[in-house]
């Protein structure tokens, strides 16, 4: 027996749930996205997207979260409203 099959037997590793398995996500890429804008558009809460949505209000938060430095990255300042933003989550404390 070689060096190599030894190490081969050590490292295969045995899956106890097959790949692929776990929870489906709620959303597609697509309404993840379409969750951000509306945000962006409606300046709503996240309870009131959670339900529109169909998820959590703090899964509405963690898209919204997540997308918003991408959208700042690929589209226009004017659509994305930093300064807004700010101060709308500002005002809501």
């Amino acid at each position: 027996m070689g060096w190599a099959s030894i190490k081969r037997k050590r490292t295969k590793k045995v899956r106890i749930i097959a790949g692929g398995g776990g929870r489906k996500p709620k959303l597609s890429v697509g309404q993840k996205i379409i969750l951000t804008l509306v945000y962006l558009r409606h300046m709503t809460t996240f309870q009131l997207l959670g339900i529109q949505f169909g998820v959590s209000e703090s899964t509405a938060n963690d898209v919204f979260n997540y997308w918003l430095p991408i959208l700042r990255e690929l589209l226009p300042s004017s659509l994305t409203g930093n300064k807004t933003v700010t101060v709308r989550l500002v005002d809501r404390f």
